[in-house]
């Protein structure tokens, strides 16, 4: 009896569907993923145990360990209406053109004195090459006339929609931090949050025992 051969089943049509599978779940993550952006100010902050995170939109305050103070408009809806209350009332007489260019910067990092001159320069100030928001004393206090500017944008709004940080380096001294909060309190702030870098509660603590809603970095 001659014997019969049974043709062996071709699997190519498997691989094909399995290779398309990983290909589209590959492609998925790479347009999903969320690439971090880069830091154009440099700052180690303190850690600390917390479970909530900073939310979008914020308005931050930065401070580097040379003591420099850049202030971040994170709040794009409220942006212009800062830059703008900022304008008239220092009198910095930026042209439209000039408050446009300042709306696209990152952070803002320099006396008001010379924010125009900044504005004119044929390439964007790099915020390391800034002097920083002078915070001088508790009478000589620039940050003061920003937080003012911040606050009156937030007008006729529930001031629990400002989220105000504060980023300060570890290195950074303590009195321009106090200096920080001065600018604070003279605008009737007396709630912020502190940016840390987060850190995993220990097992045995007594958060990790008896955890609550949720822990706030909130200062007063």
């Amino acid at each position: 009896m001659p014997k019969v051969k049974i043709p062996r089943k071709s699997t190519a049509v498997d691989m094909t569907a399995m290779c398309d599978v990983a290909f589209l779940l590959l492609s998925f993550f790479i347009l999903a993923t969320k690439t971090k952006p880069p830091e154009a100010v440099k700052v180690m902050t303190p850690s600390s145990v917390s479970t909530k995170i900073a939310k979008e939109n914020a308005i931050m305050v930065t401070l580097n360990k040379e003591g420099k103070i850049y202030l971040m408009l994170g709040d794009k809806a409220k942006k212009e209406a800062i830059l703008a209350d900022v304008n008239t009332t220092k009198g910095l007489g930026l042209t439209p053109a000039e408050l446009a260019k300042l709306r696209k910067m990152e952070f803002i990092g320099m006396p008001f004195n010379k924010i125009k001159s900044m504005l004119q320069l044929a390439e964007p100030m790099e915020p390391k090459n800034m002097d920083g928001i002078p915070l001088g004393d508790s009478t000589h206090n620039e940050l003061t006339d920003w937080i003012g500017s911040v606050v009156r944008s937030y007008s006729g709004e529930s001031m629990d929609n400002l989220n105000l940080l504060v980023k300060g380096d570890n290195a950074a001294k303590y009195p321009a931090f106090k200096l920080i909060k001065d600018a604070f309190k003279r605008n009737d702030i007396f709630k912020f949050k502190i940016v840390t870098n987060p850190e995993g509660v220990p097992a045995d603590s007594e958060l990790a025992l008896n955890p609550p809603g949720g822990v706030s970095t909130e200062n007063k």
